[in-house]
């Protein structure tokens, strides 16, 4: 648990040197304040919550977090999960959501299961996101066409109520806002990415909507600091209901937190992050921004891509940007309240165009069919459902695909049995049989070696292989190549083994790992019969079947 804790050492290269890490903060609180208020909205419970979020999440996941670079905020992905939660059960039941998916953050650090992120398949991943990135610009589609008051039990449901309302009644303003402002961000994305486009955009338009008095709706009243509010969680008696939600939540606060801290670190040299110490950090963010009124916060990839592209050093940066929008918060509350919808709806749908990134997407398409299939299938559910249903489903489909290239590389060799025997070392050798008992050996006599894995996705093909051998004496199976053996393996092994016995068939084993044989013993599946039926190396094994063979010949000609 000591090992989870902040360190001294991670704030000294900071203070010593404050400069670009206080420079950086300043340039990501700027990008994160329309972002901010944006997923605040979306989510369901206002850009005040958004801004609490931003402030409180983002300060103690600085101080607790494992990422150096890492800025944590309201994310679009987690609005997704969080609308249908205050659209079904209310505001009061995201508060308490968050409150219970920090707990289980929290205990998933003390776990140490920060490093399971590693095992989510590449296609998986680029699918939500891609996914994520719909979802939210559908989520945009009321703000940036002026419309209020849509209807629907999905986002797309939402956005498609919102473009009618829109074709039957249409204005121009709010859809013109909302256009600008994303061509101005991605424009300034691309040429002069240092600079805080989104909010000098988000600036302009609100000065434009005041001066020529545009019909566009504003943010509305903000608090003038950050106060705690008069929070409603729900009664101990409705929690069953979101035990559910605050897992998905946690689920995905987990997972887009370390993938952001990962993408940090491959943007910087010789750096490696915590991914235990980061799920605390988010455990304890979300465990304190709901008492402020906040939303569930994960990492911000994009608020933590321009804090390593502005220079930051340390966690410094992300602190710094905290306690900027605090200030603004308390400085200049009345101007961020006359924000109009639109123009962050603008922000948020060139967000999402960036967040899609095309050469991935094509190269994981091009790479195979199946991964192809897996981030389609990945994307369609995101859109469809939620992102927590996608990410199983995804990471489903991909466990199924590779246990079914996996059972295709396990393989039954047929080993000639007057050719040399591949390396099993200190070989015995055998006395060569005369040429005319030759054919007689080799009539009687196979071998086989077991090649790759024998488990429940391959096992009864072993059994149809096995079962099939034809009309022989002894069998040699060679196990020394058998890399993996599951209980259902083991089964099938001892059925094929039993109907080989009951046609009177010697069944004779060579190079048994000591784990295999155990298992197979624990389950009465070794060869049974006169004499001894396991080997060490193969060539002892033919031996002793050219033996038995001989030794049986002799028998009928007396």
């Amino acid at each position: 648990m000591l090992a989870l804790l902040p360190r001294w050492s991670d704030w000294r290269p900071g203070l010593a040197a404050p400069g670009a890490d206080l420079l950086s903060g300043v340039i990501v609180a700027l990008v994160a304040l329309p972002l901010a208020l944006g997923f605040g909205i979306s989510s369901g419970l206002g850009a005040a919550a958004g801004l609490a979020t931003a402030v409180v999440a983002g300060a103690v996941a600085a101080v607790f977090g494992g990422s150096r670079f890492q800025v944590s905020g309201p994310t679009g992905a987690m609005t997704v999960v969080l609308v249908p939660i205050a659209h079904q059960h209310g505001p009061a039941a995201v508060l308490t959501v968050g409150l219970l998916a920090g707990v289980v953050l929290v205990g998933l650090a003390i776990a140490g299961a920060g490093r399971a992120v590693r095992y989510v398949p590449a296609p998986v991943v680029e699918g939500f996101t891609a996914g994520i990135a719909v979802v939210i610009a559908l989520q945009q589609f009321p703000a940036a066409l002026g419309v209020t008051g849509s209807h629907g039990d999905k986002v797309w449901q939402t956005a498609f109520d919102a473009l009618r309302q829109f074709v039957s009644a249409p204005t121009a303003a709010a859809p013109a806002t909302a256009l600008v402002v994303a061509a101005v961000v991605l424009a300034g994305g691309r040429f002069v990415p240092r600079l805080p486009l989104a909010l000098i955009a988000v600036a302009a338009a609100t000065l434009t909507a005041r001066t020529t008095h545009l019909s566009l709706t504003a943010i509305g009243a903000l608090p003038s600091g950050l106060q705690a509010p008069t929070l409603d969680f729900l009664h101990p008696g409705q929690l069953s209901a979101l035990v559910g939600p605050a897992l998905a939540v946690a689920a995905l606060a987990a997972l887009e937190s370390l993938l952001s801290a990962t993408a940090a670190d491959a943007m910087t040299v010789g750096t490696r992050y915590d991914p235990n110490r980061e799920l605390l950090g988010q455990g304890l963010a979300n465990i304190a921004a709901p008492l402020f009124g906040g939303v569930p916060a994960t990492g911000a990839i994009a608020r933590t891509a321009v804090n390593v592209r502005s220079g930051a050093r340390t966690r410094l940066a992300a602190l710094t940007h905290a306690v900027v929008l605090a200030g603004i918060v308390y400085l200049a509350a009345p101007l961020v309240a006359e924000i109009p919808v639109a123009a962050l709806a603008g922000v948020l749908l060139a967000t999402t165009v960036r967040m899609v990134e095309t050469a991935s997407l094509t190269a994981i398409a091009r790479a195979s069919r199946g991964d192809a299939a897996i981030m389609a299938v990945t994307f369609l559910v995101t859109v469809a459902f939620d992102l927590v249903t996608a990410v199983a489903v995804g990471v489903g489909i991909a466990i199924l695909l590779a246990l079914r290239a996996v059972a295709g590389e396990a393989r039954l060799h047929r080993i000639p049995l007057d050719s040399p025997t591949p390396p099993d070392p200190e070989p015995v050798a055998d006395q060569a049989p005369p040429a005319d008992e030759q054919s007689l050996l080799h009539d009687h006599i196979i071998a086989y070696r077991l090649d790759g894995p024998l488990f429940f996705a391959a096992a009864h093909r072993f059994l149809l292989e096995l079962a099939d051998i034809g009309d022989v004496q002894i069998v040699v199976l060679r196990m020394s190549h058998l890399t993996a053996l599951d209980t259902t393996g083991a089964l099938v092994l001892k059925d094929a083994i039993g109907k080989l016995e009951h046609r009177h068939i010697t069944v004779l084993m060579s190079g048994l790992r000591p784990d295999h044989e155990r298992r197979l013993a624990a389950l009465d599946a070794l060869p049974t019969g006169d004499g001894n039926h396991l080997f060490t190396h193969t060539p002892d094994a033919i031996a002793d079947a050219r033996r038995r063979i001989r030794h049986a010949v002799q028998v009928r000609s007396r």
